[in-house]
């Protein structure tokens, strides 16, 4: 079993043995001081050596005492991710081993009977900044952000293989990796690690329903799993009520509205093939979602939403689930107003008394900006809004820093 995984990262450097010494700014300090896992390029005033991805990094303060010891990144603004401050520690397989238990025991509350398809590792969240693992059933896939990650897989792979030793690990490399070639020794993206080879996608269990990931090609890690909890509430909200699932993805949202008692339900996506596996997750879930009526529309959701309405068309229910609006800060004005209408359009397609689900994964929008868009364009319709709830995070996503709360959902009602 070991040798399988050895193969694959045989062609991998090891990091530095001599480590890199890091002097830091006063408000870089401060930052870390107060428990900010990034060090950004600007907040370096004097390096010992250029170093390579992967390097460990020791930052110390003004009078040259040990503050953090890090990753090092030389190809991104965020140039040392934290991994430990306060008192030096060796980081060693030991250190490693000890960090994936933990966060592994921090999901410990989950039914895993139940549900087998959640985030395993949050990066900076669970103290291993820049690496996300998730699992689905028996297959987990490593998906870091930076090469300074790549280094560390021979500690990271054996670390998770502990746990689950009969696993299958895939890994997923993000944009910004996959094309650069030269910092990959040899990885792709979608690179089988360990265990049984891929035969299609991975099936999985959420809240005892059945959904598909595509770990080797699909979007982030092949699910969006921060949203199980959104999902449930929404299954609760749907009984007896049409819904309209916009930017439906494969269609999660859905399924639990089908399940959950709703009639009828239209899903809204411009992604053929991902209407299709909604369609698969209905079929496969087919008792469960018996007495619901699906029909999947590939189209525009702005221009969706205005026809529907402009139709006359309603609904008791409509979830509002867009991708990131906002990647850069400059984006941040265009996104609220992308919310604004977004808010205005889903509201005329409700019929009285109906409920509003509207959700951001924008981590640069903050959560009053966001709830604030949304009730400012409900009510450039005439209509109040009513909040019943707003919803965060779930358990297997963590946040420990203020940049790390980007998920937001928002359930309102319409007179």
């Amino acid at each position: 079993m070991d040798a399988d995984f050895r193969n694959e990262l045989a062609g991998l450097p090891a990091p530095a043995a001599r480590r890199l010494a890091v002097h830091v700014t006063p408000g870089a300090e401060r930052a870390l001081r107060g428990g900010h896992p990034w060090l950004f390029d600007g907040g370096i005033r004097r390096l010992s050596r250029e170093g390579q991805p992967g390097d460990l990094a020791v930052i110390f303060d003004d009078r040259r005492r040990f503050l953090a010891i890090g990753l090092y990144d030389p190809t991104a603004p965020i140039r040392v991710r934290v991994l430990h401050a306060g008192e030096p520690a060796p980081i060693d397989a030991a250190w490693f081993r000890a960090r994936i238990a933990a966060s592994i025991t921090r999901r410990a509350a989950l039914d895993t009977s139940e549900t087998d398809g959640y985030r395993l590792v949050h990066g900076e969240n669970d103290g291993l900044p820049g690496l996300v693992v998730d699992r689905y059933a028996g297959t987990l896939v490593l998906a870091p952000d930076t090469p300074a990650w790549l280094p560390h897989l021979r500690q990271v792979v054996p670390a998770l293989l502990a746990h689950f030793p009969d696993a299958r690990l895939v890994l997923r490399l993000r944009r910004r990796l996959a094309g650069r070639p030269a910092w990959l020794h040899g990885l792709r993206d979608g690179q089988l690690l360990h265990g049984a080879p891929l035969s299609g996608p991975v099936a999985f269990r959420e809240s005892g329903l059945t959904f598909l990931a595509d770990v080797a090609r699909g979007q982030k890690t092949g699910f969006f799993l921060d949203q199980r909890d959104n999902r449930a509430r929404v299954g609760e909200l749907a009984t007896d009520r049409a819904v309209l699932n916009v930017f439906a993805y494969s269609g999660a949202f859905s399924v639990y509205a089908a399940r959950g008692g709703a009639p009828e339900i239209l899903s809204v996506d411009q992604n053929e093939a991902a209407l299709a596996d909604a369609a698969r997750h209905f079929a496969l879930n087919a008792t469960a979602v018996a007495g619901a009526r699906h029909e999947t529309w590939r189209a525009d959701a702005f221009a969706a939403l205005d026809e529907l309405g402009r139709a006359g068309r309603r609904f008791g229910l409509v979830v509002l689930d867009p991708p990131s609006f906002a990647r850069r800060e400059r984006d941040v004005p265009g996104a609220l107003a992308a919310y604004r209408r977004l808010a205005a359009l889903g509201a005329t397609c409700l019929t009285p008394g109906g409920i509003l689900v509207s959700a951001s994964c924008s981590s640069r929008v903050s959560a009053d900006a966001f709830f604030a868009a949304v009730g400012e364009g409900v009510r450039a319709t005439g209509r109040a809004l009513v909040e019943l709830e707003r919803a965060g995070h779930p358990l297997d996503h963590p946040v420990g820093f203020p940049e790390g709360a980007y998920l937001k959902c928002l359930f309102a009602r319409t007179p």
